[in-house]
C-alpha cells in the first residue's frame, strides 16, 4: 500500500513539473526568486544569471559612445539589503499595504574573529545594473539631461536617512554603542553623520537642503519605509518647492563567513564607493515618474565620475519603489558598506559632495532682476 502511494504521489509530482515545464511558470518562478534575492555586481564575488540570454534587458548598459550592451554581473549580498516591498514583487492585484522590511537580526552576523573583511572595488562609472525586464537606453537619457530646475532662493534638496541607525566597522576612535549589529541611535557614528557631512557640502555650494536627521528604523525596523515616507510626504506639503529627495544609506554586502567594504581607487585618499539606487514601477505599484529620477541618478553619476572615475559603483535600477514614487529627483544613495569605517565612508561622501553639488548648482534656476 505504501508502494502504490509513493508511486501515485510521484506521478502527481512528475504531471506537475510537466505542466509547469510546458507553461513556463517554472522558468517564470525561478526568475522571480532569482531576483528577490537581490544579486549585485562586484569583482571579486560574481554570479552571472543563467538567464542572460531570454532577458537581454537585463544587462548592464555601458554609456561610453559605441559600447554594446554587455551582460549584467550580480553580486551576492546580505540578507538585509534594503528589501523595502519585497512581498510586492510576488503580490501585485492587492491593495497597497504597509511596505515591509525583513528582521534584521539574521541580517548583518557580528563582525568578530571568525569573520574575514575583505576589500573590493566594484567596476561602476557609467553603467547601469538593470535588474528589471524594462529596456533602458541610457545614452539617450544622458544626452536629454536631467529633467530639474531648482528654484532659486527656496528649499531644493530633502535628505533622509530610512535606515537611520546604520552604522559602520568601528576602527580608531569611532566606538558606539551598538543598538543592533552595525547599527546605532548616536547620530554622531550612524548615517546620519554622512547625511550631515553632505548637507554642508552642498550649502557651501549655494544650495539649500533640508536634512532630517530622525531616526526610522528603531527599535522597530519593520516599517521604516512607511514612516520615512510618510515624513517625505509632510516636507512636500511643506515646502512645495523641494525638487530632489536623496535617502542616505550604507549597504551590506558579504556572505555568513566574508564581509566586503568597498574601497574607491582614488589617488591620496582611502574612501568607500557610493552606488544609486533607482526604483521602478515594475513590482505593480504606481510610479509613473521613475525614468525622472533615473535621468537625475544618471546626471549625476555623470558629474561624479568625470572627477573620480572609481567612486561610483554602478547606478542599481530596480523593480521596487522605495518612496520614489512620492517626488521626481528621489534616489537612494548607498554610501559603503558595513565592513567600510566610518572614515571611509566620511572620505566618500566628500569626494561625492565635492563633484555633485557643482553639478546641481548648474540647475538651480536664474533669479529674476529685481528679485
Amino acid at each position: 500500500m505504501q508502494t502504490a502511494r509513493r508511486l501515485a504521489a510521484l506521478g502527481c509530482v512528475t504531471v506537475i513539473m510537466y505542466m509547469l515545464a510546458v507553461s513556463g511558470a517554472g522558468e517564470r518562478i525561478g526568475d522571480s526568486l532569482q531576483r528577490s534575492l537581490g544579486y549585485r555586481r562586484m569583482k571579486n564575488v560574481l554570479l552571472l544569471s543563467d538567464n542572460l540570454e531570454s532577458h537581454p534587458t537585463a544587462s548592464a548598459l555601458s554609456l561610453s559612445a559605441g559600447t554594446a550592451a554587455e551582460p549584467a554581473e550580480k553580486l551576492s549580498t546580505m540578507a538585509e539589503q534594503e528589501p523595502a516591498e519585497v512581498q510586492e514583487t510576488i503580490i501585485t492585484d492587492l491593495p497597497e499595504m504597509e511596505l515591509m522590511e525583513p528582521a534584521e537580526a539574521a541580517g548583518e552576523p557580528e563582525l568578530g574573529a571568525d569573520l574575514e573583511i575583505l576589500e573590493t572595488t566594484i567596476d561602476g562609472g557609467l553603467t547601469i545594473n538593470n535588474a528589471t525586464q524594462y529596456w533602458v537606453d541610457a545614452p539617450q537619457i544622458v544626452a536629454d539631461g536631467p529633467g530639474v530646475v531648482l528654484p532659486y532662493g527656496q528649499p531644493q534638496i530633502l535628505i533622509i536617512h530610512t535606515h537611520s541607525s546604520e552604522a559602520y566597522t568601528q576602527a580608531g576612535l569611532d566606538r558606539y554603542e551598538p543598538s543592533d549589529t552595525n547599527r546605532t541611535e548616536d547620530t554622531e557614528f550612524n548615517i546620519v553623520r554622512i547625511g550631515d557631512e553632505l548637507t554642508e557640502i552642498f550649502q557651501e555650494a549655494g544650495l539649500s537642503v533640508i536634512h532630517d536627521r530622525g531616526i526610522y528604523d528603531y527599535p522597530s525596523y519593520t516599517g521604516s519605509y512607511t514612516r520615512s515616507g510618510q515624513a517625505i510626504e509632510q516636507y512636500l506639503r511643506d515646502y512645495p518647492s523641494i525638487k530632489i529627495v536623496l535617502d542616505i544609506h550604507r549597504d551590506a554586502l558579504g556572505t555568513d563567513d566574508v564581509v566586503y567594504k568597498t574601497m574607491a581607487e582614488e589617488e591620496g585618499v582611502v574612501a568607500s564607493q557610493i552606488m544609486l539606487l533607482v526604483g521602478t514601477d515594475e513590482s505593480g505599484l504606481e510610479h509613473p515618474n521613475w525614468r525622472q529620477n533615473l535621468a537625475l541618478a544618471l546626471y549625476i553619476q555623470n558629474s561624479v565620475n568625470a572627477r573620480h572615475p572609481t567612486l561610483m559603483r554602478p547606478v542599481s535600477l530596480v523593480r521596487e519603489r522605495y518612496n520614489q514614487q512620492l517626488s521626481p529627483g528621489s534616489m537612494i544613495v548607498e554610501v559603503g558598506s558595513n565592513g567600510n569605517t566610518l572614515q571611509e565612508a566620511l572620505a566618500a561622501i566628500r569626494l561625492f559632495g565635492n563633484a555633485a553639488a557643482p553639478a546641481l548648482a548648474q540647475l538651480v534656476e536664474q533669479p529674476q532682476e529685481g528679485a
